[in-house]
C-alpha cells in the first residue's frame, strides 16, 4: 500500500482483507496506538470509518511471505511476529472498485458527505498532522447512522475516512496547530458550511466526549506497543481532553488563515 508506513493488503483466516501496519513499520509503533485509538473515537462520532482489528502474524506465516517487507534505504525489513495493527476493507477488493478520487460531479453525490465536516472536528481536536485521507466506494447503506437522517435506500458512492497514524503529530505526541491541518484537499466537501453550527452535532459531541470512551479503547491497545511510552500516552489523553473546548477556535482558525476553505460562510 502507498503511504510512509508502507502497510500491506493481508486476507484473514475469516476471510475478509485488512490493511496492515507492522509495529515495527518505518514511522514508529506509536503509529499503530494512533491509529487504534482514532478509530474508536471515530466510531463514537459516528463517522464512516474501518473496523479495527489485531492481526496477529506467526513465525510460519511470515517466513512463507518473502514479498512482505518494508524497504528502509536499501535493506529489505520484515515485519516481526506478533500482534499489528488491521483497518479492515469495507468491500472485497477484487470485486469492488476503491477510489482515492471522485471528479466534482461524484463527489457532490457522496451519500455520508457529511461526514467531513465532523471528520475536522476530530482532526482539529486531535490534531491531525497529515492531511484528511478519504477512498471511496459503490455499496448499500449498511453504515448509515442516526446523525444523516432517514437512511438512502439506493446504492451509492460512499466514502471512508482512513489513515489516521498522524493523529498527535504522529510518532512525536504532541499538538502543532496550523490552520491548515487535517483538511481534505477538495476543499468543495465543505461548501455546506455557513457557520459553526455546521459542524454540529461533531462539535457538542467532542465537547461532551465521554472519559469512558477513551479508557475502553486505551485498555484494548495490546501491551507490546507501549514498550515505555505509558506514562506519556498518559499526560497525551489528559491533553486531549483538555482541548475538548479548543475546537471552536481552531475551525475558526481554519477561516480565518484560509477563507477560502470555507468559500460560502459568510
Amino acid at each position: 500500500m502507498r503511504g510512509g508506513a508502507q502497510a500491506h493488503l493481508i486476507e484473514g483466516e475469516d476471510a475478509e482483507h485488512y490493511v496492515v501496519k507492522f509495529a515495527n513499520n518505518p514511522q514508529h509503533r506509536r503509529i499503530l496506538i494512533n491509529e487504534w485509538l482514532a478509530g474508536a473515537f471515530l466510531k463514537y462520532l459516528q463517522i464512516y470509518v474501518p473496523e479495527t482489528a489485531l492481526i496477529e502474524l506467526g513465525p510460519e506465516f511470515l517466513a512463507g511471505q518473502r514479498d512482505m517487507y518494508m524497504a528502509l534505504g536499501s535493506r529489505r525489513v520484515a515485519p516481526e511476529p506478533g500482534l499489528h495493527f488491521g483497518s479492515r476493507v469495507a468491500v472485497h477488493p477484487e470485486r469492488v472498485a476503491i477510489y482515492d478520487f471522485l471528479p466534482d460531479t461524484l463527489l457532490h453525490k457522496v451519500e455520508n458527505r457529511p461526514d467531513f465536516l465532523g471528520t475536522l472536528v476530530f482532526d482539529k481536536w486531535v490534531g491531525n498532522a497529515d492531511s484528511r485521507q478519504a477512498i471511496f466506494f459503490r455499496a448499500k447503506a449498511k453504515a448509515w447512522t442516526p446523525l444523516k437522517g432517514d437512511a438512502p435506500a439506493r446504492t451509492g458512492f460512499w466514502c471512508q475516512m482512513i489513515d489516521h497514524g498522524f493523529a498527535f503529530n504522529g510518532p512525536h505526541w504532541s499538538f502543532q496547530d496550523s490552520p491548515i491541518q487535517g483538511l481534505y484537499f477538495r476543499t468543495g466537501v465543505y461548501d455546506e458550511v455557513r457557520s459553526l453550527d455546521s459542524f454540529q452535532p461533531w462539535l457538542d459531541l467532542v465537547k461532551h466526549f465521554p472519559t469512558e470512551v477513551i479508557d475502553e479503547a486505551w485498555k484494548q491497545i495490546p501491551p507490546a506497543w507501549f514498550d515505555s511510552d505509558r506514562e506519556e500516552l498518559e499526560k497525551l489523553l489528559e491533553t486531549l481532553l483538555k482541548r475538548r473546548s479548543r475546537v471552536e477556535q481552531l475551525l475558526l482558525d481554519v477561516r480565518g488563515g484560509r477563507s477560502s476553505v470555507f468559500a460560502n460562510w459568510k
